[in-house]
């Protein structure tokens, strides 16, 4: 009559022994995916890093075309407050080209 009582706690042990070792793949298997995920996110913040330090080495630029923008603007206002003036664009020889001109307008008045 042992053998039946070992045959039903040998049936207990594969019952016990088939659910921890469906436990440990799972848990296994769940391990696996979360250092999988760490490592998919530590991929994505490197690649954002390197965005952002994109971003970053361009600034410099923009605000070198910024001032460089606004250079020529102001440099375009100069220029349109200066057509308007009868003494010329300063720089450019105008100034004493107009006033040539003038001086000629006097000299033929006399």
């Amino acid at each position: 009559m042992s053998r039946p009582t070992q045959s039903a706690s040998s049936n207990d042990d594969e019952g016990s022994s088939f659910f921890e070792k469906e436990r440990d793949r799972l848990t296994t298997q769940i391990a696996a995916a979360f250092e999988d995920l760490l490592s998919q996110s530590n991929v994505l913040n490197r690649q954002l890093e390197q965005v952002a330090g994109v971003g970053r080495d361009f600034e410099t630029v923009a605000a070198l075309w910024g001032r460089f923008q606004d250079l020529m603007r102001e440099q375009q206002a100069e220029v349109d407050v200066a057509a308007t003036d009868p003494h010329g664009v300063p720089g450019t020889g105008t100034a004493l080209a107009g006033r040539a001109s003038v001086l000629d307008r006097r000299e033929g008045e006399k």
